[in-house]
């Protein structure tokens, strides 16, 4: 049976491809392709598709053959690692660092 779509119909349609694969090549990033999987699908099998989330993998959510959810693992973060030692030598403190001014010391000995 050969299916006949109008012209509006087949732009909508080579749209969404066009979308899908544009998404799918900024998300895989020489990764496998995303796996797509219905609603039904996902909420049935929620921890299994969670779990391979964790393990890096990606996965697009359909509902009626359009992508709703993307899922996939947190980028890294983007803070470079602590250094310790990389202030050496730029960072004084003060002679009376330890000393507590008097007025301070004056309110904390009076009686409330």
């Amino acid at each position: 049976m050969s299916r006949k779509f109008s012209t509006s119909s087949f732009c909508v349609h080579v749209m969404m491809t066009h979308r899908e694969e544009t998404m799918s090549q900024h998300l895989s990033d020489n990764l496998p392709s995303p796996q797509k999987i219905g609603v039904r699908e996902f909420r049935g099998n929620l921890t299994t598709y969670l779990r391979q989330v964790r393990q890096g993998r990606t996965i697009l959510v359909t509902s009626h053959d359009q992508v709703v959810a993307e899922l996939r693992p947190p980028a890294p973060s983007y803070r470079p690692r602590r250094q310790p030692g990389a202030l050496r030598g730029r960072i004084r403190m003060s002679e009376d660092f330890d000393e507590t001014p008097p007025d301070i010391l004056e309110s904390m000995e009076c009686n409330l």
